[in-house]
C-alpha cells in the first residue's frame, strides 16, 4: 500500500474510518470522501496525528460535479486515484415497514408503515444513495485507473444475498451493488482493473445503534434474533473487516481475484436457523 492513492467514499462512518486508518498506517495517502466535512475532517486529523496522509473532502456523491471537483484536487495533492472503496450507503425510514409480516391491520392504522404506506420518494432515495452514488463515483474516479490498471472494493452486505425483514428497499439497493460489482469486474477485465466487495453482517454502526440497542444500552428484540441467526453470536468489529479489504487491495495476494462479493458475518450467511 505504500504511497498508493485509496479514496473512500463514506469516510467519516464508523466502518469506513476504520479501513481508512488501516490503509494509512500501511503508507497509503488516503482521500476522506464525506457528505460532512467534519467527519471526514476528524478521521484525517487522526491519521495525520499518527504520522501518515489524508486529506478530507465534502462530497455529495448523488452529484457527479462535486466529486469531479474533488478528483481534481485529490490528483493535485495526493496524486491519481489508485483504489476506490465505494462506502457511501444507508437506509430511510420511509423505505422500511414496521413490522416484519403483513398484517391487514395496519393498513388503517395511522401509526405503522404496511407494504403498501412504503414511500416512493424514501425508495427511491435508497436506491440512489446505495446504487446510483456507487455507480457515479466510480464514473469519476475509475478514469484515473484507464492505462494504469487500478482497483475497486464496493461495500455491500449480508441483506444483498438474504434480504432482512423490514427493509426491502435497502436489500435490493444492496442487491443492485452486489450485481454492478460482477458487472464492472467483467467491463475492466481488460484495462486490468479489479472489482470486488465485501458483505459486511451485523457490524454496530452510528445509523443501526438505535435499532440494535435502547437508551439503556440493552439489546432490543432485533438484536437477540440477529444473533440468534449469527453461529458466532455476537456483531462483528470494524477491525474484522481489515484483513479481507487488504487481500483484495493486494495485486501480489489477490491478483486473480475480480468479480466476487465476499461475506463478513461471523456465519450468518451459512445459518439456516435449524
Amino acid at each position: 500500500m505504500k504511497d498508493k492513492v485509496i479514496v473512500i467514499t463514506g469516510a467519516g462512518g464508523v466502518l469506513c474510518s476504520t479501513i481508512a486508518k488501516a490503509y494509512a498506517k500501511q503508507g497509503a495517502k488516503v482521500a476522506l470522501l464525506d457528505l460532512k466535512l467534519e467527519s471526514a475532517q476528524a478521521v484525517a486529523d487522526e491519521i495525520i496525528k499518527e504520522g501518515g496522509i489524508a486529506r478530507a473532502y465534502a462530497v455529495n456523491c448523488l452529484e457527479k460535479s462535486t466529486m469531479e471537483e474533488a478528483r481534481v484536487k485529490i490528483n493535485s495533492q495526493l496524486g491519481k486515484c489508485d483504489i476506490l472503496v465505494n462506502g457511501a450507503g444507508g437506509n430511510h425510514p420511509k423505505g422500511t415497514t414496521t413490522n416484519e409480516y403483513f398484517d391487514s391491520a395496519d393498513v388503517d392504522d395511522e401509526t405503522k408503515i404496511s407494504f403498501f404506506d412504503l414511500d416512493e420518494k424514501g425508495v427511491d432515495f435508497v436506491f440512489k444513495l446505495n446504487f446510483l452514488a456507487t455507480f457515479l463515483t466510480t464514473q469519476v474516479f475509475a478514469k484515473d485507473m484507464i492505462g494504469r490498471g487500478g482497483n475497486i472494493i464496493n461495500i455491500s452486505s449480508m441483506n444483498a444475498f438474504r434480504p432482512l425483514t423490514k427493509i426491502p428497499a435497502y436489500s435490493g439497493a444492496k442487491a443492485s451493488v452486489s450485481n454492478f460489482t460482477q458487472w464492472l469486474a467483467v467491463h475492466f477485465a481488460g484495462e486490468g482493473i479489479r472489482v470486488n466487495a465485501i458483505a459486511p453482517g451485523f457490524f454496530v454502526t452510528n445509523q443501526n445503534r438505535a435499532l440494535l440497542f435502547d437508551d439503556k444500552g440493552n439489546p432490543t428484540a432485533r438484536t437477540q434474533k440477529i444473533l440468534a441467526g449469527t453461529p458466532m453470536r455476537r456483531f462483528g468489529e470494524a477491525e474484522e473487516l481489515i484483513g479481507t479489504m487488504m487481500w483484495l487491495s493486494d495485486n501480489g495476494a489477490s491478483g486473480f481475484v475480480t468479480g466476487v462479493v465476499i461475506p463478513i458475518d461471523g456465519g450468518f450467511s451459512a445459518y439456516s436457523g435449524v
